[in-house]
């Protein structure tokens, strides 16, 4: 049984509650962030640190914890469940008012909710879908509009998993006025002629911390890269496309709407950013 952190306490999971008012049950009103765990070190955790005062900042919310209290959490939930590879989950809420109210309530007065807790993978870095690719489909893009603040209003990307899947694929690229935002849960990129296109860093996408990492390396690695906006059809005629998560790190994506994407296997450009991450990520885990 694993355990799990809940306002200040660890917790078996069994035992762990969260009130029925809490705001982040009613009204969707918190964040989240997920961090990896690779060899039992955390990847970039910083990263996430940053989005994560930043989500909060969005939306009038602050932080029960500091940045020093929050990195110790999360090491002491590894050591307490023995997590090698996997992921941990971490949701600040609004907190539990005494009754539901559209309005928010006094933060002197309401404590925000925090909890955390682990997900075990082993083998995450090993995934087999990295070395065959991943199918989407593209779906219109219908969430609001403040993408960027990393909400836990996941409602329409779990849709879009489920539109996926029931068409035999493994996940969905939005797309929004004829151009591609993002998939489900990752940033999206193609390659041209050997440069990696992917959306700029506006509130109609999650800024990514994968994909800052990401495309980083790829500029030391000397790879071209354009953000800008990319069509369907652009994406359908690439030599390449993948995407990026802090679950997934760099997956590519083999084909689109049944169309396969270059060759229709992996390409280079794909399995080469994700040997570097993968190495830079590891070298630099706390």
């Amino acid at each position: 049984m694993r355990t799990v952190y809940v306002n200040g306490e660890y917790l078996p999971e069994d035992q762990a509650k969260v009130s029925i008012f809490d705001r982040g049950f009613l009204m969707a009103d918190g964040v989240y962030e997920v961090t990896s765990v690779l060899d039992g070190k955390l990847v970039d955790f910083d990263g996430h640190a940053v989005r994560l005062d930043r989500s909060l900042s969005e939306l009038s919310l602050h932080s029960p914890v500091t940045r020093d209290e929050l990195l110790q959490i999360h090491r002491e939930l590894v050591a307490r469940n023995a997590l090698t590879d996997g992921l941990i989950y971490l949701q600040i809420t609004r907190g539990a008012p005494a009754d539901r109210d559209f309005a928010f309530p006094d933060p002197d007065e309401v404590p925000p909710t925090i909890v955390l807790f682990t997900q075990s993978k082993p083998g995450l870095a090993d995934a087999p879908a990295a070395k065959t690719g991943i199918r989407v489909i593209s779906i219109e893009d219908i969430r609001w509009g403040r993408r960027d603040i990393k909400t836990v209003q996941l409602l329409y990307p779990s849709m879009g998993k489920m539109m996926a899947k029931a068409k035999g694929c493994d996940d969905a690229w939005m797309v929004e006025n004829g151009y591609v935002t993002e998939g489900t849960s990752n940033n999206a990129y193609i390659v041209r002629d050997g440069r990696i296109v992917t959306r700029p860093k506006t509130n109609d996408i999650l800024h990514g911390i994968t994909r800052a990492a990401v495309l980083r390396y790829a500029e030391e690695a000397q790879m071209e890269v354009d953000e800008r906006p990319f069509t369907l059809d652009e994406a359908r005629a690439a030599d390449e496309a993948f995407v990026t998560s802090a679950s997934t790190f760099v997956m590519p994506v083999v084909e689109i709407d049944g169309t396969p994407i270059g060759t229709g296997a992996p390409g280079p450009v794909a399995a080469r950013l994700r040997e570097i991450y993968l190495e830079e990520s590891r070298k630099a885990a706390i």
